[in-house]
């Protein structure tokens, strides 16, 4: 993997699973991190962890679904590291667990303002902080649920088929300018979400006996695993690689 010494990585979502592990990956990289998210005590704490293993971290607290919030966090983000090279939105949440007609107007607003508009407003701000240093990369967090329906979480898998939308738009968009854009397309991922999900449909261990059947790998994934992929993407590694979205699943699209 290639250094990324005096690069920094904007991460939303870090107070757990997925955003967590991407935030202590890019660190271990070399990259300065800007983590964001809702939670200011696990924010913090992870910013702290990183700084005392000497790499140089700073937690934000934002809400993606905030206008005000997003522009801010990328404005101290230049304030306080001076550039922007990376960007990985991964703050999301799962809704409820329902039928589409079951399914309330809250829910849908809560879904779409975070796992859409949110990604939507991250890069609506990240990418002129890019094209200031002269380039840059992105990842969103989609999920295997955006590119195939889910039975029970509709709303969820329709907001990650937008997250890939916006993902392959953007791609084409900013390429020329050197910005890339990627997607990551995790299935399960043992993350508190996921114990969210598993809780919903049932009982949670017959839930995740379940899942681990359905994986060809005969497993379900560590959020170490996709964090990596989205290291990779942003790397020099993946230099000829945008608009992809990446399946991070042990095979279960193999199927």
């Amino acid at each position: 993997m290639g250094d990324m010494k005096n690069k920094v990585a904007l991460i939303t979502g870090v107070t757990s699973g997925i955003g967590r592990a991407a935030a202590l990956a890019f660190a271990k990289r070399g990259a300065k991190v800007v983590g964001t998210g809702r939670r200011k005590k696990l924010g913090q704490q992870l910013a702290d962890e990183i700084n005392a293993l000497g790499g140089d971290a700073v937690f934000l607290r934002s809400d993606v679904a905030d206008a005000g919030d997003v522009e801010s966090m990328v404005e101290e983000t230049l304030s306080h590291f001076g550039r922007l090279d990376y960007a990985f939105n991964n703050a999301g949440i799962e809704g409820e667990a329902a039928l589409l007609t079951d399914q309330t107007l809250e829910s849908y607003q809560q879904v779409f303002d975070i796992n859409v508009r949110g990604v939507w407003l991250s890069m609506k701000y990240q990418i002129p902080a890019m094209l200031r240093s002269g380039g840059g990369a992105i990842v969103n967090n989609s999920s295997v649920a955006g590119l195939i329906g889910i039975r029970g979480f509709g709303l969820y898998a329709a907001s990650k088929h937008a997250v890939i939308g916006l993902t392959k738009t953007a791609a084409l968009e900013w390429s020329e300018q050197g910005i890339r854009v990627n997607a990551v397309c995790p299935a399960a991922i043992e993350t508190e979400m996921s114990h969210r999900i598993r809780a919903m449909r049932g009982d949670p261990d017959e839930q995740l006996q379940h899942l681990i059947k359905v994986h060809p790998i005969g497993r379900i994934g560590e959020p170490e695993e996709v964090a990596d992929a989205a290291v990779w993407l942003c790397s020099d590694e993946a230099s000829f690689v945008t608009g992809h979205a990446m399946p991070v699943d042990g095979a279960l699209l193999a199927q």
